[in-house]
């Protein structure tokens, strides 16, 4: 299956899923007269948000470059991946918000929870295997706003889970305290997938340099061609936009080597460092190992 067309159907997929679990968390929180059935059905809201995000933005990431964007449409899906962030974030507060309200007033529950038991298994098992898909075609892809929107539902997986357990521990002993503690608890795992999210796509649409991983490779390759006529790199910088990498190295030759000599070398780095690295753009600037060499 073609990359575009995967992660596209990839994110549609998302928000079907979404739209389906929303309406039925709504319907058994109304019929039941569960509050917290309810929250969660706002807080997957957020999801469905999220995923619409994230299909505007792999449809406009895998536009070609054009003459306004010359190095492509990538910034879009970061964007995407860091909004996403926030919502994640947003929605472990309001979590925090409304477990605090429960615990402070001793809220009490007085409802059946036997259909908000089976909506939350169904929609845990749901989110399961659709986050798993996503992350998998993320990976194949190398989609960040695919892996923000997987990362997403695998939040309200953990949610869902939460109120889930608060119902059936609620079922059996009827100590309706359990069910804000467990939120709580749950949104702290939360929390911290927002951040981690926030702070990746931050660094992408800051231009940050590529992984440490990623830069020790770099020179690992750079360091097998010491012995064909690289004398040694400089000034490695590296950045990514959506799924591109772009690298712009300064390399150091013998003074006596010929243009053409170097122009081959520099292929065969740029070749090497797209087969490791992948989906990658390098730029090589050569310079000669010479005390007469004067940069102008």
């Amino acid at each position: 299956m073609e990359a575009n067309f995967e992660k596209k159907f990839a994110a549609g997929f998302s928000i079907l899923s979404n739209a389906a679990i929303i309406i039925l968390k709504l319907i058994a929180g109304f019929i039941s007269g569960s509050i917290s059935i309810i929250s969660e059905a706002i807080h997957s809201m957020s999801d469905i948000l999220a995923s619409v995000l994230t299909y505007f933005s792999v449809t406009r990431s895998s536009e070609p470059a054009d003459k306004k964007h010359p190095f492509g449409h990538g910034r879009y899906e970061d964007m995407s991946g860091f909004i996403e962030g926030l919502l994640i974030i947003f929605a472990s507060l309001y979590i925090f918000i409304e477990a605090g309200k429960k615990l402070i007033h001793h809220t009490s529950v007085n409802f059946e929870p036997l259909i908000g038991i089976y909506v939350m298994i169904f929609a845990v098992a749901a989110n399961f295997l659709v986050s798993n898909y996503l992350f998998n075609v993320a990976k194949r892809t190398d989609s960040i706003a695919l892996m923000a929107d997987a990362e997403h539902l695998r939040t309200d997986i953990y949610s869902s889970f939460g109120v889930l357990l608060g119902l059936v521990l609620i079922k059996l002993t009827g100590t309706s305290i359990l069910d804000p503690i467990i939120a709580i608890i749950v949104a702290v795992f939360i929390l911290k997938t927002g951040i981690l999210i926030t702070k990746d796509t931050l660094n992408n649409l800051l231009d940050g340099s590529l992984p440490e991983s990623d830069i020790k490779i770099i020179q690992s390759i750079i360091d097998k061609f010491k012995n064909k006529g690289v004398i040694k790199s400089k000034d490695i910088k590296s950045r990514k936009v959506g799924t591109s990498k772009f690298i712009e190295i300064t390399l150091i030759f013998p003074a006596e080597m010929t243009i053409l000599e170097c122009h081959k070398l520099c292929d065969k780095i740029e070749k090497k460092l797209k087969e490791e690295l992948g989906n990658t753009t390098a730029v090589i600037h050569a310079e000669p190992d010479s005390k007469k060499y004067i940069k102008q």
